[in-house]
């Protein structure tokens, strides 16, 4: 059975591309997961993985899609062969029945990898510099003027905290939590 394995890192992103390419190679099974590939923790994975068997292929467009990192390339490609399942990469044009195959995979996984470092460090450095330059002060706190307008009403009593959940439109976990960054924020306005 042909077994494609899908994924983009947001909700908002488009799969459409890659299941044109599924389609086109006759995909029995699609599996789509809408989530970051820093890790396998992913359903959609997860589920693939478990309903894999002997002499199944699972097709990717790209190892990109299957997995961010080296090590998590590898104990994937581990766990299907041991299933006695083949990885196909259509980008990469990997195909792990091949000794040349496992060895591409390989080099191809560090290689998005170090990608990804690159990427990350290029963020941080980025960010040092607009930080000196005073463009980035990070993330704004949640808790403005009228959120502190509401909070105050429910401390004196004036309302419930339900209705002031309800009047912020906020979880109530949400709301607790402002409540314990409140007296920092006056603080430190």
């Amino acid at each position: 059975m042909k077994i494609g394995y899908i994924r983009v890192s947001t909700e908002e992103q488009n799969t459409v591309r890659q299941e044109t390419l599924m389609e086109e190679l006759g995909v029995d099974e699609i599996y789509i997961d809408k989530a970051s590939g820093k890790n396998s923790e992913r359903p959609q994975l997860k589920k693939m993985m478990q309903f894999v068997r002997r002499g199944d292929v699972v097709i990717v467009e790209s190892i990109s899609r299957f997995a961010r990192n080296t090590k998590d390339l590898l104990n994937l490609i581990e766990d299907l062969s041991a299933k006695d399942v083949t990885f196909i990469s259509k980008k990469e044009a990997i195909d792990t029945t091949t000794p040349s195959g496992k060895f591409m995979l390989t080099i191809f996984g560090a290689v998005a990898e170090l990608e990804r470092e690159y990427i990350l460090q290029r963020q941080r450095e980025g960010i040092e510099i607009a930080k000196k330059q005073g463009k980035y002060k990070g993330r704004p706190s949640a808790v403005h003027d009228i959120s502190k307008e509401t909070i105050k009403k429910w401390q004196s009593g004036k309302i419930t905290a339900a209705k002031a959940i309800k009047e912020l439109g906020v979880s109530k976990s949400t709301f607790y939590r402002w409540i314990k960054l409140l007296p920092k924020i006056e603080k430190n306005p």
